[in-house]
Parts: structure tokens; C-alpha cells; sequence
């Protein structure tokens, strides 16, 4: 039995705007049948209006003809049933109270991690002779994708991570982390594959790792409590020291066949693509120390990475061509833009010049006339030369040698205001002219008496006595030009190392001198021209210097002096040691 009704029911617009929101919208017009609960409320509304009995019930239903319409920001859907022929048509379904219950469980439904609501019984698709025909469009138009818009959002990953981005090691899927502490990497240096190891590895490394700070970090709180200004090794550290000694006397002496063969197997098979083996080559815990610091340098990176200072495919010179020799960079330089988005970079070792390609390299090598820095001679020695380069006279020239040491230094500002500067190049010569090995730089009015601003020692000629020679020229000027002098801080962590070096031998050669019974800082200061603060605290690390009954004592400790003259004993006569003798310079005046 039909029922009679206007266009414009009653229902309510709530529950039809949830299930529009949870549907996409779709172009193409589409009828279907749905049972909603309004539908349900109206046939209570109904039912008690003409008393029908719950057995023979006949819900009223909407048969809508016409296509969805997607509501605004703010506004519920149009009702379906209005002026636009739709009919109003009854069937008879189960009982109310089934219904009812139907509608009690229709709640609101927990969303998917797509955004869709789940299907749920509130919709229902009541079956009719075209409901294939529209589940047969549905399908077409979710298939065609007419709009990117209307689809479903998916579920955001972590915003720091691009999945477009691969590691560059073949056959690494970019899963795990060195640290063991990210999921994914897309670098080599957090690459488990690239250091011969798996993720599980590196993940029970980081907990073993963690366990020993905690360890270390309770032994120093406790030792801090009773600690004193200047106190010798504890109990615990002198321990600890005979147990890294027995570890490294424990060492096989050298690799046995097998291990050669495996190695040679490891490095054909996969070339530079992965790290050599390591195990055998050192002590154990060597080998540890270093894996640390090499998680420890990939942690640090990740941590640029995730603040956007390190992007993938920044504009960063990975490597240069420098003369014989191809570098690999270890910072940002601020080449031009156009260079440093090469990747590459070639350079004239003599003028220092930079280019795109060998073949302009080659070019420019056929015809520059350079074979040693601009500037004067002011120290030779055997192959060894020191030219001094004025900043205002050689203006390209340093700006180049400032651009390329930022390649290798962390701290270094200064680009190109180098008229205040002079510049110190070491060289080494041969058949074919003055190659680069260093250099240092120093302003020409220091009020602080700084004697160094930036030091560098270029990488290939690095732990062969270049950086203590260099350190030893700064301090020779110093002298003649009889004041005390120190570098400028901050130091880099190299820096620091080879100063710090330099000071303790500088005391142990004046302590094994020394034949009188007082001695004084100051005394010291004048005649090594090192800054007196520096003095004090190389004696403070060496465990030389006390404070007693109101008194600061230097102990003059043998132990440290024999130490340090076997060292000398065993360089021999190769050392490399700057001769006073040698240098032909004049302090400049009014520059």
C-alpha cells in the first residue's frame, strides 16, 4: 500500500551528511538505494500516526534519482525527493525492533586510517533490479580517478622522511640504521649494508653501546663527589687502563692466508661499494672505539638531516682534482652556485684557479705560468718553502686559498675580506714546481696577539709533520718578533690536537733542558713565545702542576721526559723541524 507524500520530507539532514562525508564524490549521476536512519525515525514517526501492528510493517522509503551532492563547508547535503520527479515508493522489511536494533549499533563508526568510514549497518543497500548496474559504475569511477582530489587522503608517514629517496649502496632497500636507532637511512654513513652489517646488529650494538655510558656516565658522578682540583688517576681508571693494554697485547701479530684470501674475495666482489673487513686488523676494542665514533658521526648527520641543514642533492662539492691527487671534501665551501652543483671540482694547484671540466683544467695548465704561490720567499730549507702572501696585493689568489681550506675546515668565515691578512703557504718542490701543503693565516694588527687565525694542513700531506712545522713557523715569527703569541679560537678538533701536541713537546724539550732547581711561567712564556694560559693548562693535563701549602708547583716528571726523548730518539734525523737559521724575514710595519 502507497502511501501519498509531498516532495519535501522531513528527514534528517545530520545522518545524511555523515554518510555523504564519508563517500567520495563522484562526476557521473548515480541512483542507489540506501536505508538511513531518518528513514527509520520517519517510519516510527509513521507508525504511530496510522497504529499499524510491528508484524505487517511498511517502511516508507526515498527512492532518489537523483546524483549526490558533496555539501560545503558548513552545510548539509540537499535532501533528496525534491521538485525533481522523485517518487515515493513502500516495501515491506523486517520487524521494527530488528530495525531498531540495527540503528541502536549504527553509532558513529571509527574511521579507517584512509579517512573512509567503514561499511556498518546504518548503510545498507537495499537489493533492486539495477543495483549491479550501479555498483558497476561505482567500480568505473573509483577506477578511473577522474580527480585526485576526491580521493581519499592516505595516512601521512613521518614528515622528515621523503620515500623517494634511495640509499646509494646497491642492493640496500634503505631499511635500518647504524645508530640502530631510525628505521630508515638514505645516506652511506648510516648504511648497516655499507659497514658489513645487518639491522639487528646494529640496533643490539646501540643497546650495548647505551648500557656502557650509563655504566661510565655512574662511575664519573660518584668519583666527581670526592674529586679535587688536581688529583691522579683512580683506582677505576688505572684498571681500566691495564685492561685496554692487555686487550691490544692480545692482538694476532698479522692475517693469516685465510683471512687474506677472504678479504681480496670481499674487496673483488664488491669493490668500493662497501667498507673493507675490519676484523683482525686491529684489537677489538679498537675496533669498537671506532665503530662508536663512526655511529657517532652518522647520529650527528642524521640530526642535520632531520633539522634541513643537510638535504639530499644539495649544491655541496663531494670531490676535487688537486694537482695528482683526487680529494673527498669534508664540509660546505661557498663556491658559486654554478660550480658547486657539479659535484666536482678542478683546481690549479699552483694559482689555485677552479673549473668545471679536465678539459678546461688541461687547457689552463698548458698555459698558466704560475709554478709557486705570489708573494715573497721568506723561508727555504731543502725542498720546504714558505712564501708570504699579502692579502690586499694577492687578492684572488687568497680568496681562492680561503675557498678551498673551507672545504676541510669546520669553523672558517672568512671568504673574502682578506685584505686585513697575511698569508703564510708552506710548499713542498719538485721537477715540476711548489706544490700546496699547507698554509697559515694571521692578521696584520692583532690586538690580542694572536699570531694564527686559520691553519690547514691539506689532506694528503696530513700526519707527516706539516701541521708542527707550520705551528712551529707561527711561533718562530713570534719570536723575532719578540712577543708571546697564541691561535685564535675556536680551534677545529684537528687544530686542537696538533696545538695541544705542540705544547707538550715544546715543555718536555724545555724541561729536559732546564738545569736549575726554580722555574717560572713566565720564563717559559718568553722563551717559547707560548701564551702563558696555554702553558698552564698543557702542565694541567700532564699532571704537572700541584698547588701545595699556598703554592703552585711544576713537578718535573721524568717519566713523561724519557717518553718523549725516545720519540725523538726513533724519528732520527728525518724529522721535520723549521731552522731558525733559515729564515729570511723582517716584521711588517704600518701594514
Amino acid at each position: 500500500m502507497a502511501h501519498g507524500r509531498t516532495a519535501g520530507s522531513s528527514s534528517d539532514g545530520t545522518a545524511d551528511s555523515d554518510d555523504s562525508a564519508d563517500h567520495e564524490k563522484t562526476d557521473s549521476s548515480r541512483s542507489s538505494t540506501r536505508l538511513t536512519r531518518a528513514s527509520l525515525r520517519l517510519s516510527q514517526s509513521s507508525q504511530g500516526k496510522h497504529g499499524g501492528s510491528t508484524n505487517n510493517l511498511c517502511q516508507t522509503l526515498r527512492w532518489c534519482s537523483t546524483p549526490w551532492v558533496s555539501p560545503s563547508a558548513g552545510q548539509y547535503p540537499a535532501t533528496c525527493g525534491q521538485s525533481v520527479g522523485s517518487s515515493w515508493i513502500t516495501k515491506t522489511l523486517m520487524p521494527f525492533t530488528d530495525m531498531k536494533q540495527l540503528a541502536e549499533r549504527d553509532e558513529s563508526p571509527p574511521r579507517t586510517p584512509t579517512g573512509n568510514a567503514p561499511s556498518s549497518e546504518s548503510d545498507i543497500d537495499i537489493s533492486s533490479p539495477n543495483a549491479s548496474h550501479d555498483e558497476g559504475m561505482a567500480k568505473d569511477q573509483k577506477d578511473s580517478g577522474s580527480d585526485p582530489s576526491h580521493r581519499p587522503k592516505r595516512r601521512r608517514f613521518h614528515e622528515s622522511y621523503n620515500f623517494n629517496m634511495k640509499c646509494p649502496t646497491p642492493g640496500c632497500n634503505s631499511l635500518g640504521h647504524l645508530t640502530g636507532k631510525h628505521e630508515r637511512h638514505f645516506s652511506i654513513s648510516g648504511c648497516p649494508l655499507y659497514h658489513n652489517l645487518s639491522a639487528d646488529e646494529c640496533k643490539v650494538k646501540a643497546i650495548e653501546r647505551e648500557k656502557q655510558d650509563d655504566e661510565r656516565s655512574q662511575g664519573q658522578s660518584e668519583e666527581s663527589r670526592h674529586a679535587t682540583r688536581h688529583q691522579a688517576p683512580t683506582a677505576r681508571q688505572v684498571k681500566y687502563k691495564e685492561k685496554v693494554q692487555e686487550m691490544r697485547k692480545r692482538r694476532d701479530a698479522g692475517l693469516t692466508k685465510e683471512q687474506k684470501e677472504k678479504y681480496m674475495e670481499h674487496r673483488q666482489a664488491h669493490g668500493m661499494t662497501r667498507e673493507p673487513l675490519l676484523e683482525n686488523i686491529t684489537s677489538e676494542y679498537d675496533l669498537e672505539l671506532f665503530r662508536k665514533a663512526q655511529a657517532r658521526a652518522s647520529e650527528d648527520l642524521e640530526k642535520l638531516r632531520m633539522q634541513g641543514q643537510i638535504t639530499e642533492g644539495s649544491n655541496m662539492i663531494k670531490t676535487i682534482l688537486f694537482g695528482r691527487y683526487e680529494l673527498d671534501t669534508w664540509y660546505h665551501s661557498p663556491y658559486p652556485e654554478e660550480y658547486a652543483r657539479l659535484g666536482r671540482l678542478y683546481v690549479c694547484e699552483f694559482c689555485l684557479k677552479y673549473m668545471k671540466s679536465q678539459t678546461i683544467l688541461r687547457r689552463h695548465m698548458a698555459k698558466c705560468v704560475w709554478k709557486h704561490p705570489p708573494g715573497d720567499e721568506v723561508y727555504r730549507k731543502g725542498a720546504i718553502s714558505v712564501f708570504e702572501v699579502d692579502g690586499k696585493k694577492n687578492k684572488i689568489y687568497c680568496q681562492n686559498l680561503c675557498l678551498l681550506a673551507k672545504l676541510f675546515l669546520d669553523h672558517k668565515t672568512l671568504y673574502y675580506d682578506v685584505e686585513p691578512f697575511l698569508f703564510y703557504v708552506m710548499t713542498e718542490a719538485d721537477n715540476t714546481g711548489c706544490h700546496l701543503v699547507g698554509y697559515f693565516s694571521k692578521e696584520k694588527n692583532s690586538f690580542l696577539n694572536y699570531n694564527v687565525s686559520c691553519i690547514l694542513t691539506m689532506p694528503q700531506y696530513m700526519r707527516q709533520g706539516y701541521g708542527k712545522m707550520l705551528i712551529d713557523f707561527s711561533y718562530l715569527l713570534s719570536k723575532v718578533e719578540e712577543k708571546v703569541g697564541s691561535p685564535e679560537r675556536p680551534l677545529s678538533d684537528l687544530g686542537l690536537i696538533s696545538y695541544r701536541s705542540y705544547w707538550k713537546e715544546v715543555l718536555l724539550r724545555y724541561m729536559h733542558n732546564f738545569q736549575g732547581k726554580e722555574i717560572s711561567i713566565k720564563e717559559i712564556s718568553q722563551e717559547t713565545a707560548v701564551n702563558p694560559v696555554d702553558i698552564v693548562s698543557t702542565l694541567q693535563s700532564l699532571q704537572m702542576l700541584k698547588y701545595w701549602k699556598g703554592k703552585h708547583l711544576v713537578l718535573k716528571r721524568q717519566d713523561l721526559i724519557d717518553e718523549w726523548k725516545a720519540k725523538e730518539t726513533k724519528r732520527g734525523t728525518n724529522n721535520k723541524t723549521i731552522d731558525p737559521n733559515s729564515l729570511k724575514w723582517t716584521p711588517p710595519k704600518g701594514t
